[in-house]
């Protein structure tokens, strides 16, 4: 029996490895001419089987000429990398923003991940802003705190804004909103120069601080580097000897890592940035503005974090609340419809019957390409269940399939402890999807008012609410698309633009580099000035 298991899992072992070694070779090796046309014309066929309002923001005759160019600028073979970047500015004139075109990079095995894990990239602790046309040090993660401010010139040779400038081609915004592309682009700058060049161990980067210029090499270096070699320490061994904790103390950690988890299950976190998804304070001078910065709507017990913050509100008379939307890219319809019923002054429908192409959009999203076999299986077996739940909350109007979340389409109150007073809310270009659903409620029934530069999410709402991720399968590029319309009963003329704020204020470089939230502090003046 020992020896079979150990059989198994050498198998597994070698099947991994083959695996590994056939993606990494699928990815590096020119592709044929006709075999990337077959990717592009199986991509097409996808998004028009598939996406409910292809056609919504550039026009079918529009859209068919993008995709019959690309083909016949693809003369020659490629690799995977090349295609992609080919094809991502293409599938960008859809100008749906849940249309995106990911890259796979190389895979590892065990033990390169293994060895992976202990080093991190100091690139990667870079936190960027693209601003005036230039890419600047927004914050380093790293020990070097005299990068913070500093315009990065070049990386690797290349100029920095031109790089920043071809990754916005390789995503869009909802309709023709122009405000999420510098934004999108610092958040993802990482990203995008990984897909474009790679795995890489190191890099040059040129700074320039007014009229100086210097270099700097960010590597792939350990994450605890080792300690100096015994000989070198001229401490005791007393002096490095590690204190005995007292029980008081271990007692006290365990109480202040219990509150940490509870923390982190009703508010939600986010690992890489060490920030929770969801803040409630008040700031102010007196500390009588009540202040929610939420940074998605994606993890975490919602309904906890917004009943206990609701009722100190109530419990507070507070006068004033700034909502904070800003670099919100999206998440739950559940969690949105629940907040709104907190900022509701009247009886609401959230959103309305969501447009889709098919009458089972939840099976097409789990039987995709990308699904793991195991969850096809499973899949599979509550097939019945789920096709019947789609089939009853489908039907067909005017050669149109509509499916009804009746949770979020029937009609509600406000909830006892909804808040009804002074409203601001704080937006940018990176507030989308639904961050811009929640905005659009509050700004058509003139709620709030809106402070900031219009949301990269459109107004009309948005394709979204399940998703499917489809892998090309010569270039192994990646296609991930929604499959439901979601919109909010209220509508604007021109469609394909954001919420647009009340008061626009964008943040400068000088505020920036000053740590100074421009458009807060233009809350801040005019709380007082009205007080």
């Amino acid at each position: 029996m020992k020896k079979m298991c150990y059989t198994f899992i050498l198998l597994v072992f070698l099947v991994s490895c083959k695996s590994i070694e056939k993606h990494n070779t699928q990815i590096t090796k020119l592709h044929t001419v006709q075999d990337l046309h077959l990717d592009i014309d199986k991509l097409y066929k996808q998004l028009k089987r598939h996406h409910p309002k292809l056609y919504q923001y550039t026009p079918k005759a529009v859209l068919d000429f993008k995709f019959d160019s690309l083909k016949q600028s693809i003369n020659r073979p490629m690799d995977s990398r090349a295609f992609y970047k080919q094809l991502a500015p293409v599938v960008a004139q859809v100008k749906q923003g849940h249309v995106s075109v990911g890259l796979e990079g190389k895979r590892f095995t065990r033990k390169e991940l293994k060895a992976l894990k202990k080093k991190k990239f100091e690139f990667y602790d870079l936190d960027v802003v693209y601003l005036d046309g230039k890419l600047w040090v927004k914050n380093y993660k790293g020990n070097d705190s005299t990068l913070i401010g500093k315009e990065i010139v070049s990386i690797n040779g290349e100029s920095a804004t031109k790089l920043a400038e071809v990754y916005k081609t390789r995503f869009a915004s909802d309709g023709y909103n122009k405000t999420l592309y510098n934004r999108y682009v610092s958040k993802t700058f990482a990203l995008y120069y990984y897909r474009d060049k790679g795995f890489l161990d190191s890099l040059q980067l040129t700074f320039k601080a007014k009229d100086s210029v210097f270099s700097k090499v960010l590597r792939r270096i350990d994450k605890n580097p080792k300690k100096e070699n015994k000989d070198s320490i001229s401490a005791s061994a007393e002096d490095i000897k590690p204190k005995k904790r007292s029980l008081e103390d271990k007692k006290e950690n365990r109480l202040a890592k219990k509150q940490f988890r509870k923390q982190k299950r009703k508010r939600g976190y986010i690992p890489k940035d060490k920030n929770f998804t969801r803040n409630f304070k008040y700031i102010g001078k007196d500390s009588s503005i009540a202040y929610m910065k939420l940074r998605s709507f994606t993890n975490g017990n919602y309904k906890r974090f917004y009943k206990e913050s609701f009722a100190k509100i109530d419990a507070k008379n507070t006068s004033h609340f700034v909502l904070d939307l800003r670099d919100n890219g999206g998440g739950r319809i559940a969690e949105i419809d629940y907040l709104y019923g907190y900022l509701a002054n009247k009886p609401f429908q959230f959103i309305k019957e969501s447009e889709v192409t098919n009458r089972t959009p939840f099976i097409k999203s789990v039987m995709s390409n990308t699904t793991p076999n195991s969850i096809k299986i499973i899949g599979s077996l509550f097939y019945p269940v789920v096709a019947t739940y789609s089939l009853i909350k489908t039907k067909k109007h005017n050669d149109k399939i509509y499916f009804d979340f009746n949770k979020y389409t029937r009609i509600k109150a406000p909830k006892p402890l909804a808040y009804t007073g002074k409203l601001f809310v704080l937006i940018n270009g990176n507030s989308f999807s639904a961050s811009s659903i929640l905005s659009t409620h509050l700004k058509a029934t003139k709620r709030a008012t809106f402070i900031g530069e219009e949301t990269g999410g459109a107004y009309n709402g948005t394709v979204a609410g399940v998703f499917k991720i489809y892998r090309l399968p010569v270039s192994q590029v990646k296609v991930g698309m929604g499959l439901m319309q979601i919109e909010a009963p209220q509508k604007q003329n021109p469609d394909g633009y954001g919420i647009k704020p009340d008061v626009e204020v964008l943040p400068n470089l000088i505020d920036i580099q000053s740590g100074i939230d421009t458009e807060l502090e233009w809350i801040l003046k005019d709380i007082y000035k009205l007080d």
